[in-house]
């Protein structure tokens, strides 16, 4: 539903990664990338109405939202992390969690609404 979301708004390189096993507070990263500090809020924003309207989960936590550089949102078992371009790179959790078995997702035909 997280990644439904974010390519909804138009969010790009939409990521998955199982992490269960490997960090204690979470199964899932969802990871991807917002163009700009407005688009990166806005997909911010997208993702927790539609976890919220869709499963009942609601923000545990969240940081970074001002700046919009690196947005983090905790539901539990899933954390979202939306990124402007050059701080994904910069901080690089795809090569930190290199390890990790990444999550079979593919964009939906139709867009979330």
């Amino acid at each position: 539903m997280a990644a439904n979301a974010i390519f909804a708004q138009k969010g790009t390189d939409i990521l998955l990664i199982d992490v269960e096993g490997l960090f204690v507070l979470s199964d899932v990263f969802v990871i991807a990338t917002g163009t700009s500090r407005p688009h990166v809020q806005s997909l911010s924003d997208r993702v927790e109405e539609r976890l919220e309207e869709s499963a009942g989960l609601k923000t545990l936590r969240s940081e970074g939202r001002n700046e919009a550089e690196w947005i983090l949102l905790d539901f539990g078992d899933i954390i979202v992390h939306l990124f402007q371009g050059g701080s994904r790179e910069f901080y690089g959790l795809e090569r930190l969690w290199a390890d990790a078995e990444r999550v079979e997702w593919s964009e939906p035909a139709i867009a979330d609404g």
